[in-house]
């Protein structure tokens, strides 16, 4: 059977539950190798060229019950409602409801931050993330217009989403920039660096060693930054799923 990059491929009859792999071609991977990748609850396989996804895939059978682990251990996830709290710039808010209708609001108490919000149910919900986004729009815009103008770099076009997969992605073509709002929820540095890593994709547009002198030189090491989001991403993509 013939794999090819970007399929997905159930594994059944290995664990209790099935397992889902997602096929990937990776021309500077040096080896087939396998990574969780918790905010979609899949592994990737991944492999230097199509041919070798077959050895990918029978790596991944011998790894079955390693992956179902890792896949159980996810963080589980934490809704948006009254008496919650959720990380916010790297700091932790507390959820409140207000009664009536009333919009989202973050407020500062000397217990630390609050969100104070109307309706009930899918509706508050539905207006605390919407907070969050205009949170992160704020925030994002701020930082890209500082790395853009440290570049000599036209505006672009930014926009906020919920991306399941990716923090972000940039189109120079277009010039446009999509973030996801979740990043809101990181410190206030690793938020820079995100805004840093796209910009800095208006100038290359792989990830080769010059992309990343780019990146240094508007944040500095940029190690620390993807480490947290390999580390707490997850947990970031939980809330509110």
């Amino acid at each position: 059977m013939a794999f090819q990059h970007g399929q997905r491929l159930r594994l059944e009859g290995l664990t209790q539950t099935p397992l889902t792999l997602r096929l990937s071609v990776n021309r500077r991977a040096r080896r087939v190798s396998i990574r969780i990748d918790a905010r979609v609850g899949e592994a990737v396989v991944t492999a230097p060229s199509e041919r070798r996804l077959k050895d990918g895939v029978d790596f991944a059978r011998t790894k079955a019950v390693w992956i179902a682990e890792r896949l159980a251990a996810r963080p589980s996830s934490s809704p948006l409602a009254p008496g919650q709290t959720i990380p916010l710039h790297g700091r932790t808010a507390r959820l409140q409801a207000t009664g009536g209708a009333g919009a989202a609001r973050l407020v500062e108490t000397p217990d630390g931050p609050t969100i104070l919000s109307g309706g009930e149910g899918e509706s508050y919900a539905r207006r605390v993330e919407n907070l969050m986004k205009r949170l992160a729009r704020e925030a994002l815009t701020a930082r890209t217009e500082v790395h853009l103008k440290t570049l000599g770099q036209r505006p672009v076009r930014l926009s906020i989403a919920d991306t399941k997969s990716r923090w972000g992605s940039c189109s120079p073509h277009n010039r446009s920039i999509r973030y996801s709002w979740r990043v809101i929820m990181a410190p206030p540095a690793v938020l820079d660096y995100l805004a840093a890593h796209e910009v800095a994709h208006l100038v290359h547009a792989d990830h080769s060693p010059a992309y990343w002198s780019v990146v240094e030189r508007l944040v500095g090491d940029h190690r620390p930054y993807r480490k947290w989001l390999r580390d707490h991403g997850a947990s970031l993509h939980a809330v509110g799923r």
